[in-house]
């Protein structure tokens, strides 16, 4: 113990300026004269609220005409559905639980709101027995 000096105090290194300091411009002149590599970038609209700001393009698909929407399940098959699921004596809770899914799809399908999806449509064709070949709603 006797070799160890507690007094003596070792840097390893110094700390380097902080990021206020390093952009302030007495650093950037200072680090000019050490013949340091300095990059500046820039900002977009920096500092000012134009994020909803409308552009050519914006204005262009305001007024595309072409309605673009996915296909919806027919009020046809929502009706087989039903009409099977009732012929069974479930409720779209029962045969929800059946095929593993929420409730809310069931009714989905039925209303004719559902985009089709044949997993789905095959779970519930086992389910109640009833061929249900849906031809999508535009």
């Amino acid at each position: 113990m006797a070799e160890s000096d507690w007094d003596t105090v070792t840097v390893l290194r110094k700390k380097g300026p902080t990021a206020a300091q390093a952009k302030s411009k007495q650093a950037i002149i200072a680090a000019q004269r050490r013949g340091e590599s300095i990059e500046t970038t820039k900002k977009w609209s920096a500092g000012q609220n134009k994020q909803h700001l409308v552009t050519k393009n914006t204005a262009k698909l305001d007024r595309e005409t072409e309605e673009l929407h996915h296909e919806r399940v027919s009020l046809e098959v929502g009706k087989v559905i039903q009409q099977g699921r009732q012929n069974k004596g479930m409720t779209q809770k029962d045969l929800a639980t059946k095929i593993n899914e929420k409730p809310q799809v069931i009714a989905d399908y039925e209303s004719g709101k559902a985009i089709p999806n044949n997993q789905v449509m095959g779970k519930i064709e086992r389910a109640i027995g009833e061929l249900c070949l849906s031809k999508p709603q535009a």
